[in-house]
């Protein structure tokens, strides 16, 4: 995918992390010289509230803030991806956090491609965190395809529960192919920059959680989708 512009819609709860994962994705396309605009919407609680982030990345020129429908749709939560519904049609894929919500029920409405289990390394595989996942609310709109990453449980199990985030953010750019990895590294580095000064651990920390986003989305994507069609 090397022209055009991708618009991506990232939605969970306020503290899961959604405006820095997006904001650092915008700031990895932007210092590759792409056309890049990274737009907020979120209540006002700083947790508890649904937090909802826009961004489109590309060759074009940025025409709107917002958009009428995102190419790639991210839920952190039952209740965001109600809300980000409305920003589907039947290009759109969905990716969601399976260690939070239930696998959608298989139904004619969902179109395309489409898988309701983890597909990530091996060494991913572990059991739920909790039997209580979130129910995955009644898909109205047609999608080309579902697909379901445990990037919490990989988080908590394997690095730390406040990378979860980033897991997303890796998987996000690894199925958009807008930036490269290591545009996505510099972006989060210079973010964290404060934090890695006070904590050096913690670069290496985040790095792994963002690889680990990237090679499941290859692992996601592969043999589903040929090279170069990813919507």
């Amino acid at each position: 995918m090397t022209s055009g512009n991708r618009r991506i819609v990232i939605g969970g709860e306020g503290g899961q992390g959604v405006q820095a994962a997006a904001d650092i994705l915008a700031q990895a396309a932007f210092e590759e010289g792409k056309k890049a605009l990274y737009i907020p919407n979120f209540g006002i609680e700083q947790r508890g509230g649904t937090s909802l982030a826009f961004v489109q990345i590309g060759t074009e020129t940025v025409g709107s803030p917002k958009f009428e429908h995102a190419h790639l749709v991210v839920a952190l939560s039952s209740r965001s991806l109600e809300r980000l519904q409305g920003y589907m049609n039947e290009d759109s894929i969905i990716l969601f956090d399976s260690s939070l919500l239930e696998p959608p029920q298989v139904s004619d409405e969902v179109v395309g491609r489409q898988t309701f289990n983890t597909i990530a390394p091996e060494t991913f595989a572990e059991r739920r965190l909790t039997g209580q996942r979130q129910k995955f609310p009644e898909m109205l709109p047609k999608v080309r395809a579902v697909f379901g990453l445990p990037a919490s449980e990989m988080a908590q199990t394997k690095l730390h529960p406040r990378v979860a985030n980033i897991i997303i953010l890796g998987t996000v750019a690894g199925f958009t192919k807008m930036v490269t990895l290591e545009s996505v590294e510099a972006a989060l580095e210079k973010r964290l920059a404060h934090k890695i000064e006070r904590d050096p651990a913690l670069k290496d920390l985040n790095l792994k959680a963002l690889e680990w986003g990237w090679q499941s989305a290859g692992r996601m994507l592969e043999g589903l989708v040929p090279a170069g069609e990813i919507p």
